[in-house]
């Protein structure tokens, strides 16, 4: 009985040999530029500090036909609220109402009642299906938290990687994930996605993706250090980049794919992390080629270990080093 096989499908061509670190200069000098105008961006105009982060009211509201938002937020200026966000989901059969309060947390359970009393007031028929309320002072612990969570975030894989690998792989690991994070700032700024405890969620959700990226090229840069001991180390990077282009590129077409629909159709809940998600899988596939490992080359350089000697063909590390 014979099995009939088919090749696998492959993003990149088997023996594909492109000289990544030949563009080093100009990753790092777009990558530094993008940083820096994504710093510049957090201080002003600033995020757009979501509810979680500076207190106040929101209340999703089922409505049977599509809401007068003419009516409902002349109803909430009369009743004080002035400022409220209205936000159309559902079919247009839906309506959700974000309204600040940098007052105390008794204050805020004022408004929401008031809110409430102003919906049922203004659509007939409707259901409030969930409200939330957040004080000023629990949303400023909630923000000192995600700070807290992001840099433990960092430490925690500054000490894993510098473990499993060395010290110089860890430094580059670790100033690429920033560089990707203030990137990632940048892009919330100009898209005034709310900054929220989901979207410090999609943030360590993308260091994770970002981190695990590259451990797999920083894995077959090891195996090929101790394989290729007379290989220059910016070949030897190009090399291991090409060998681990297919697994890197396979896997971020799978999670870009994966999260595009909840971009698309996840509603106001999901879309931001979805988008932020998006981003920073562009971003952190980007950057394990051309910031992390230019770090790494121009750090590891000459001081490496490449491991015990063993019985290495030298040639094939110059057929390696000819086939670029």
């Amino acid at each position: 009985m014979k099995f009939i096989t088919t090749p696998a499908f492959r993003l990149v061509p088997d023996g594909t040999r492109i000289r990544f670190m030949k563009g080093r200069f100009i990753g790092l000098m777009v990558s530094a530029v993008l940083s820096t105008a994504s710093i510049i961006l957090f201080f002003h105009p600033g995020l757009n500090l979501g509810l979680d982060f500076k207190g106040g009211v929101v209340i999703q509201v089922a409505t049977p036909s599509k809401p007068d938002f003419t009516k409902l937020r002349s109803g909430l200026d009369a009743a004080h609220l002035q400022g409220a966000a209205l936000q159309g989901f559902g079919n247009g059969k839906g309506v959700l109402i974000s309204l600040e309060s940098k007052a105390n947390a008794n204050a805020t359970e004022q408004s929401l009642t008031a809110a409430e009393g102003v919906v049922k007031a203004t659509i007939p028929g409707a259901n409030i299906e969930s409200t939330q309320a957040i004080g000023a002072s629990v949303s400023d612990t909630l923000f000192q938290q995600g700070l807290v969570a992001l840099g433990l975030s960092f430490l925690m894989i500054l000490v894993y990687i510098w473990f499993r690998f060395e010290w110089q792989f860890a430094v580059g690991a670790v100033a690429t994930l920033i560089l990707d994070v203030t990137k990632t700032v940048g892009f919330m700024v100009i898209t005034q996605i709310p900054f929220d405890l989901v979207t410090i969620a999609a943030i360590l959700t993308v260091i994770g993706y970002s981190t695990n990226d590259k451990v797999v090229v920083y894995d077959r840069m090891r195996e090929n250090l101790r394989k290729y001991k007379t290989m220059p180390l910016r070949e030897l990077i190009d090399l291991s980049i090409n060998e681990t282009l297919n697994r890197t590129l396979g896997t971020s077409s799978t999670v870009f794919l994966a999260a595009l629909p909840l971009a698309l159709f996840g509603g106001a809940s999901l879309s931001g992390f979805a988008w932020i998600m998006l981003f920073g899988i562009v971003v952190g596939t980007s950057s394990s080629i051309y910031i992390a490992a230019p770090i790494l080359l121009l750090l590891g350089e000459h001081r490496l270990r490449r491991g015990p000697k063993t019985n290495e063909d030298p040639t094939v590390a110059k057929a390696q080093v000819r086939g670029r």
